[in-house]
C-alpha cells in the first residue's frame, strides 16, 4: 500500500497531466477547489478549537471562523484571542489568499485554453479550405499548360 506522500504525489501528477492534456475543465476545477476549501475549513476549524478553546468553544464555531477566513469574508464575529490561535489564523489567511489566487488562475487558464483550441481549430479549417482551393487552381493551371503543348 502506498504511503500518504506517494498518494499525494500521484494525485498531483494526475491533476498536472489532466491540465496539460486538454486544459482543466471549469467544472472539474471548481469541484477540486471546493474539496480543498472544505478540507481546509474542517481541518483549521478543528485546529483553531484545539489551540484557542476560549474563543472557539466548539469545533463548529472554529469551522465557521475558518470558512469566513478561507473565503476572505471575515465577518469578525469570532476571532482568535490566543497567540497560538493567531498563528493558525495567519496560516489560514495566507492559505485562503493563495487558494483564491490559484482558483482564479485555474479557471482563467481553462477558459483561455478552450478559447485557444477553438481559434486554432477555426484557423486550421480555414487553412485546409485554402489549401484545397490552391490545389484545385494548380490542377486547373496544369491542365491549361498541358492543353497548350
Amino acid at each position: 500500500m502506498a504511503d500518504a506522500p506517494d498518494r499525494r504525489a500521484e494525485f498531483g501528477e494526475r491533476i498536472r497531466e489532466r491540465a496539460e492534456r486538454g486544459g482543466m475543465r471549469p467544472r472539474y476545477a471548481a469541484g477540486l477547489i471546493a474539496s480543498i476549501w472544505l478540507a481546509a475549513v474542517i481541518a483549521f476549524g478543528i485546529v483553531e478549537h484545539l489551540v484557542d478553546e476560549d474563543s472557539f468553544p466548539t469545533v463548529w464555531l472554529g469551522m465557521w471562523w475558518a470558512l469566513q477566513t478561507v473565503t476572505t469574508v471575515g465577518y469578525g464575529d469570532v476571532v482568535p484571542a490566543s497567540t497560538e490561535g493567531r498563528v493558525v489564523a495567519s496560516l489560514v489567511l495566507l492559505g485562503g489568499l493563495a487558494l483564491l489566487s490559484v482558483v482564479t488562475a485555474t479557471i482563467t487558464s481553462a477558459f483561455v485554453a478552450r478559447a485557444q483550441r477553438t481559434i486554432r481549430t477555426a484557423s486550421d479549417e480555414e487553412l485546409l479550405a485554402e489549401i484545397k482551393e490552391l490545389r484545385a487552381e494548380v490542377g486547373r493551371l496544369s491542365e491549361l499548360v498541358e492543353d497548350r503543348r
